[in-house]
């Protein structure tokens, strides 16, 4: 994995998409990755997710969350109002941590990933996405 993330008194908040649930995580991140397996992109509908980690006790969260157990190791967590997946816990493999989906994050450009993870999973056509014409909003908007 990569370095852990800097700034150990920083304070990131975010939450789900209608604003029931919102998190304070606070102190040094243990990493942040984009995620390729397919659990994760199935869960998610999306063909990779950002995760950053914090330990447990760093983080508080308030507002209805639900729970789904997606192995048998781990449960993944959304807001019960408006489904938006927002944290990974996986006691086995990634004791006392948490994983919270970085899109979540009210600041995301504040602490870019660090690695691409699980990319044995990784959708192939991801290979030449760079290619694809880019649109500041929408084709023929622009």
């Amino acid at each position: 994995m990569t370095d852990p993330i800097p700034d150990p008194a920083a304070i990131r908040t975010g939450g789900c998409h209608c604003g029931a649930v919102r998190y304070v995580a606070t102190g040094q991140a243990a990493h942040h990755a984009l995620c390729h397996c397919s659990d994760c992109r199935r869960w998610s509908g999306a063909p990779m997710v950002g995760w950053i980690a914090f330990r447990e006790e760093q983080l508080t969260v308030t507002g209805d969350t639900r729970s789904y157990a997606s192995s048998a190791l781990a449960t993944r967590d959304f807001c019960g109002r408006c489904g938006t997946g927002l944290f990974y816990r996986n006691p086995t493999y990634l004791p006392g941590i948490v994983d919270i989906q970085s899109g979540t994050l009210d600041d995301q450009a504040g602490d870019p990933p660090g690695a691409h993870i699980m990319v044995k999973d990784r959708v192939g056509w991801l290979d030449d996405i760079d290619a694809l014409p880019r649109f500041a909003t929408y084709p023929g908007v622009d």
